[in-house]
């Protein structure tokens, strides 16, 4: 019964870190380039009461053995990188990728992040930054004449000058891919970095080495499925409650073994 106690607790535990993640992804519903995530269990060591093929006579052993197990916990976070809606705005520096790869970003530091949300600006220099103005890698700077700003799918940066007929390129944006997206670091403010377990950035142009164009015009919304978050709530918070009766159970039962041993 005690070792019920614990088992239930760690169970309680590991649904409170399955509901604090469905909280983070509806938080994010509405966050522009938001990637989902789910947490992943595991069941935790086994106290073993008997082996399996332990002798139950002379010319007999025991197929199966018995073991108790010592309950669950929370493991990893397995973030979902499926792209999300593209929905349209019209604004010349909203960008979204169709298909992988992410944006690179220089933060503060010198330190490169990359990021899905394409909602960029243009800073007093007149560099393409993001909303919190870190600027866009490799680095882009619109001129002040310009009328226009043109982005193709394969990242072409052309700009209308007044006094010009023909456009003026004046940079290309380039995306960055990962052997293992998943194994990103998440920094907050739509940002990633490398880890060891994400591998290095690979870089190039879009719509090449298996990275996605970009759409001008467009931003990518949150992959977050509203009906699927609230799915995962009601299933955690069933299991969550099922722990706390496994408690309750418990310790109804110790108070019963505590009064007969009076």
């Amino acid at each position: 019964m005690i070792r019920a106690l614990y088992t239930a607790a760690s169970g309680m535990n590991a649904q409170q870190a399955n509901i604090d993640n469905v909280a983070h992804n509806l938080a994010n519903v509405n966050t522009t380039g938001f990637k989902k995530s789910r947490v992943e269990f595991e069941d935790l060591v086994y106290q073993q009461l008997k082996a399996p093929g332990t002798p139950t006579s002379s010319e007999a052993e025991a197929p199966i053995g018995l073991e108790a197990g010592l309950g669950s916990r929370a493991v990893a976070t397995a973030r979902n990188f499926s792209v999300g809606n593209l929905r349209t705005t019209g604004s010349p520096l909203d960008l979204a990728i169709e298909g992988q790869g992410f944006f690179q970003i220089t933060l503060p530091g010198g330190e490169t992040g990359y990021t899905r949300a394409g909602a960029l600006h243009l800073n007093g220099q007149g560099q393409i930054v993001t909303a919190d103005g870190f600027q866009l890698e490799p680095a882009i700077t619109v001129p002040p004449n310009a009328n226009s700003v043109s982005i193709s799918k394969d990242g072409i940066v052309s700009v209308s000058v007044t006094g010009e007929s023909a456009p003026q390129q004046v940079g290309t944006i380039e995306l960055a891919g990962f052997q293992n997206a998943a194994g990103l670091q998440a920094r907050g403010g739509n940002t990633f970095v490398v880890s060891t377990a994400s591998g290095d950035a690979t870089t190039g142009t879009p719509g090449s080495n298996g990275l996605g164009t970009i759409a001008q015009g467009f931003l990518e919304d949150s992959n977050v499925s509203v009906v699927e978050e609230m799915v995962n709530m009601i299933l955690g918070q069933r299991a969550y409650e099922a722990n706390s009766k496994v408690i309750k159970a418990a310790d109804e039962m110790l108070q019963q073994v505590n009064n007969l041993s009076r």
